[in-house]
């Protein structure tokens, strides 16, 4: 289905003389007892299932879908908390239309509610009473309103006994063409026959003569009684070119009963909607107002309650004659909610609880009109054909929807149910390029299939392996993790704010091989060094290993268990803290994941060796953050709140990311119980005089609250910045060991160790073993020199202060145009990500991003 939307801003009925209404006034002086719903099935499948899981989700209410044997694979299966086969050995129509096997599955299951969805089970008055036998709540009308909804000829008799305007017809089913031939010379033609027991246009034919009559009774009768497994039929007088107008209608369960205007559903094929527009353009408001009060005094004089449509024909003259009610939520609701700004599910939910529509704000002086909307139905029917159906792709009838849609009569609004069949230009199709789904197909081939364009490295990996420098004999000395494990994290905060000297992170097992090699480092040489590490540079703040990326490159290209390298890591490394990269209320994914899936991750990785937690979110938003944060903290973890950095503070033309901008993050996040405050800048965009600047305000403002920078190294610049947070305050920088640094990677950290070595910032980290440390990663670099994006790139590149590109962004982004034989255009690659980030607004960098477009 294609939407486009253009938005501002107890009845008892005796044969057709005798009907006993109850009031509105009796019926809302009922007790109603509000019941709230905590799981709900959809006897349904495809978009609506799916559309009623998403409420449902919205709502905080469990799911539960049922699915025929053929239907194995479907979304909507995939879509809901749980899911259970139903009608097996069945056709798939029958499946969904078994009514025991349904029931089992929500008696067994603890269901509170079922929701019918619209078509199959949805105005089957045993259905709805099936339900209501077994505790189960219908989410719709009461099985009494839904069985004299669903009989068309019960429905015009309370229509005519409610004064609402009725087409001429039959008053009860025909029995035989004898009955028909005399309602036909009663009224003349045309005529039309329509199913008794349902609608969707089958069972519906028009006859324009007696020698059509006969066969078009045996066809309708035909039709209705495979469709809906009752063959009655009953006969109108035709209405010559109307247009069809509905009206959208909800009733609670104490007596109220609101409109929320009209739908206009003309435009046809066969008796079934194309395009349905909210509201009905050019309709003059006195009719307007006649359609809508009637749908509300025939919905009071029913008694109805929930969501219904009441459908009216329009003549010519203006004259409006009610066709039917659908007793339940149609295709088409969204135009609707588009409008009026309504969840409709949202609604039908809370009505079936007990709620009143006072209670949810809807009352009819509140309901307005704002802007239109337009649904077009996508179908498998090939305009050129026929409307046969077709094979494919479902995109086969947009060309003629294009047309519909720039016709003059369409755009004039004097469109009428005949407007299709007069309108042969309608079937001229132009050939769609369908360029978009060309690149969806390209997209899905590649993520399955992987990229088909040569990689531009051809260097062999190196066939040497790295030499492990000698490492002493005995434990590993004592470390912060020492502090950590003893005192806990308040106080492993506190002592690192009261160390003299500066401290550094080292990225090497993580961001570094990320930012370079596009982490597809093994556990296996991160194991043969991890001794080393341990035993040499054991007053390290913390070694950056686990975050995101591991999870996803381990799984998809190293085949690795991220949470076996954290395991056997810790083992090796048991003194020095370990940090990791946590997404806020992504976790390490690429989606929001429930809360508790957040916690308990938090909880799994503090078990298995995780120590300080560096959550961020790439926009800075505070609601996630604070969510990561109450998760590592609560898992008992050093809680890191990283605040993503970009633009230039130091600069008075950007007037967005400014100082205060940062400062007033950084208060919200101290107040909201962060040990440890860090400024994350993945694009390497602070340069000194900048770093000075922040670093300083915040120590200013937060002199107890150790500070932790992050950069990236891409511009060159990034040793002298880290120089300069050092002198403003900074207590940690981050650094990579320096075969590993530069470039998108970090600063290094023996340029760090060397220029600090003698002054108040001095690392305590002796020179030579950094050497040594560096000398075994620039042999293990060469083991992966597929990767390496040294390969398409010679040296980092001050124009970053420019476009602003995070590193393992500008990394990918170099190796992918080299791989698209693009690499002479990368110029121009940059100055488009540039002109894109001033499109969107000025955005926050990181490489997040990039991670998450390459991933979809």
């Amino acid at each position: 289905m294609l939407q486009l939307h253009f938005v501002k801003g107890g009845l008892t009925f005796l044969g057709i003389k005798r009907i006993n209404v109850l009031s509105a006034a009796f019926q809302s002086t009922q007790r109603v007892e509000y019941k709230p719903i905590k799981k709900v099935l959809v006897a349904n499948r495809g978009e609506i299932a799916t559309r009623v899981f998403r409420a449902c989700t919205e709502l905080g209410i469990r799911t539960v879908a049922v699915y025929s044997e053929q239907d194995t694979g479907q979304i909507h299966r995939q879509k809901a908390d749980e899911a259970y086969l139903i009608g097996k050995g069945l056709p798939p129509v029958q499946a969904y239309l078994h009514i025991p096997d349904i029931i089992k599955v929500a008696k067994e299951n603890n269901v509170d509610a079922v929701h019918p969805g619209y078509g199959f089970l949805s105005e089957r008055s045993d259905f709805a009473q099936a339900c209501t036998d077994a505790g189960v709540r219908f989410i719709g009308p009461t099985p009494e309103v839904v069985q004299k909804m669903g009989d068309k000829v019960e429905a015009r008799a309370i229509a005519i006994s409610a004064g609402v305007p009725v087409v001429p017809g039959t008053d009860s089913p025909i029995t035989c063409l004898t009955e028909a031939k005399e309602f036909s010379d009663k009224y003349g033609f045309p005529i039309i026959f329509k199913a008794a027991f349902g609608g969707g246009g089958r069972g519906m034919r028009v006859v324009r003569s007696y020698e059509e009559l006969e066969e078009n009774y045996t066809r309708a009768y035909s039709e209705a009684l495979s469709a809906f497994g009752n063959g009655s039929l009953f006969v109108e007088k035709f209405i010559e070119k109307p247009r069809h107008i509905e009206v959208q209608i909800l009733g609670d369960k104490f007596g109220n009963v609101v409109h929320l205007y009209e739908r206009d559903c003309s435009i046809q094929r066969r008796h079934q909607k194309v395009v349905e527009i909210a509201p009905a353009a050019l309709l003059d408001p006195q009719l307007r107002d006649r359609l809508t009060h009637d749908s509300v005094k025939l919905a009071k004089q029913v008694g109805y309650e929930n969501a219904g449509t009441v459908e009216f024909l329009v003549d010519k003259h203006g004259k409006h004659y009610f066709i039917e009610v659908n007793s339940r939520l149609q295709v088409e609701h969204t135009v609707t909610e588009e409008i009026t700004d309504v969840d409709l599910v949202h609604a039908q939910i809370h009505i079936s609880e007990g709620k009143s529509l006072p209670e949810l704000g809807l009352k009819q002086e509140n309901i307005r009109i704002n802007g239109c909307a337009i649904q077009c139905r996508v179908t498998t029917e090939d305009p050129a054909r026929g409307f046969q159906p077709d094979t494919g792709r479902i995109e086969t009838n947009i060309p003629f929807l294009q047309n519909v849609l720039n016709n003059n009569q369409f755009l004039q609004g004097t469109v009428d149910t005949q407007f299709i069949d007069e309108n042969p230009d309608l079937f001229n199709l132009r050939p769609v390029q369908n360029r978009a789904q060309k690149l969806l197909h390209y997209l899905g081939h590649v993520m399955v299939n992987g990229p088909t364009t040569p990689i531009p490295v051809k260097v062999k990996p190196s066939s040497v392996d790295p030499v492990v420098p000698p490492i002493p004999m005995g434990e590993s000395p004592s470390g912060f993790r020492d502090i950590l494990l003893r005192e806990g994290p308040e106080k492993f905060a506190k002592a690192i704010r009261q160390h003299q000297g500066l401290m550094l992170m080292d990225t090497t097992f993580r961001d570094a091989h990320q930012s370079l090699l596009a982490t597809r480092v093994r556990t296996h040489d991160l194991k043969k060094i991890a001794p080393f590490v341990s035993q040499n540079f054991n007053n390290l703040f913390s070694l950056e290993n686990w975050g995101g990326a591991t999870f996803d490159v381990a799984m998809r290209f190293l085949y690795e268990c991220p949470w076996r390298r954290l395991q056997e890591l810790r083992q090796l490394i048991p003194n020095i803290p370990f940090q990791m990269l946590l997404r806020g209320a992504n976790a390490v994914g690429y989606t929001n994941y429930p809360d508790n899936a957040v916690f308990k991750f938090c909880e799994v990785a503090k078990e298995n060796g995780m120590d300080i937690f560096r959550v961020f979110d790439s926009l800075n938003y505070l609601p996630n953050m604070i969510l990561g944060m109450e998760a590592a903290g609560q898992a008992g973890g050093v809680v890191e709140a990283a605040i993503s950095y970009t633009g230039d503070v130091a600069d008075p033309t950007r007037t967005k990311y400014t100082l205060d901008y940062y400062v007033n993050l950084a208060e919200a996040l101290v107040k909201a119980g962060t040990h440890i405050l860090c400024i994350k800048d993945m694009a390497g965009l602070l340069k000194p005089k900048a770093s000075d600047m922040l670093i300083r305000a915040l120590r200013d403002r937060f002199p107890d609250v150790p500070i932790h920078v992050h950069t990236h190294d891409t511009a060159g610049a990034g040793v002298a910045s880290m120089l300069a947070c050092a002198h403003a305050g900074a207590d940690i920088v981050d650094v990579a060991v320096d075969s590993m640094s530069g470039m998108t990677s970090q600063p290094s950290m023996g340029a760090l160790v060397a220029c600090t070595k003698g002054t108040d910032q001095d690392t305590g980290i002796q020179l030579e073993k950094v050497f040594d440390y560096s000398e075994y990663w620039e042999v293990a670099r060469g083991l992966y020199s597929a990767f390496d994006c040294t390969a398409t790139m010679k040296s980092g590149n001050s124009d970053v202060y420019e476009n602003e590109i995070p590193g393992g962004q500008y990394t990918n982004l170099h190796f992918q145009a080299h791989s698209m034989g693009l690499g002479n255009k990368f110029k121009e690659v940059k100055k488009a990500y540039a002109e894109a980030n001033k499109i969107l607004g000025d955005v926050i960098k990181v490489t997040y991003f990039d991670i998450y477009y390459d991933y979809i």
